[in-house]
């Protein structure tokens, strides 16, 4: 099958965080056909005749992934992507987009895997990943719908350190993470304190005490 000259796919980050897990993650899944036909790839889609970005971006995430379409909890964009011969069946420019996966119960498509740690991915999609990850580093703690889905309504300050660990490749400095964290209008440190470790001190609390 070869691509019509103004092909556009939208190619989705797919971020997973849930209360469980010690670091971000993003969905991928083994392609059914040609072109890397059983190679892992971010979900992806051709921009349908008259489709939003965010539209089709979601119709990925749930077609590719096996994502319930509830549980996307927020979509952005991120960049362009524009490498002629990024597709073996013709030229098409790629929008990468991200999106926040809500927690749910059952099987899926997906494989959610580290990004310091997966396999190589079909297409260009290593490039997407790498590049998408400086991007929402640069996101986090700035765009607050993206980070409060991220979060969730409530977060102990141990989840903040790895949510950011994970984004930058770098592990903050607690101090200047919480004085980051204090900064952002609509979220505040509670008195509540949750042990997250069997030992040592139990972690504070922050909330987003602002509607979503």
């Amino acid at each position: 099958m070869e691509l019509d000259q103004s092909a556009v796919s939208i190619d989705v980050v797919a971020l997973r965080f849930w209360p469980d897990d010690g670091q971000v993650t993003f969905g991928i899944a083994r392609r059914p056909r040609g072109p890397y036909e059983g190679r892992r790839a971010l979900p992806g889609v051709l921009l349908g005749l008259g489709a939003r970005l965010e539209g089709d971006a979601r119709r990925a995430v749930t077609e590719k992934l096996g994502v319930p379409a509830d549980h996307i909890l927020a979509v952005g964009q991120l960049v362009t992507f524009d490498e002629p011969n990024r597709d073996p069946r013709g030229p098409t420019l790629s929008i990468a987009m991200w999106a926040v996966i809500g927690q749910y119960d059952g099987d899926t498509l997906a494989q959610w895997v580290p990004f310091d740690d997966h396999p190589r991915l079909a297409f260009d999609h290593d490039q997407i990943v790498a590049t998408s990850r400086g991007l929402l580093a640069g996101k986090l703690w700035r765009d607050l719908a993206f980070t409060r889905a991220l979060t969730g309504e409530a977060f102990p300050a141990t989840r903040a350190v790895s949510l950011t660990a994970t984004l930058t490749a770098t592990r903050p400095d607690p101090g200047n993470l919480n004085r980051t964290l204090a900064g952002i209008e609509g979220l505040e440190r509670t008195d509540e304190r949750t042990r997250v470790r069997a030992t040592g001190r139990p972690a504070a609390v922050w909330r987003w005490v602002t509607p979503p």
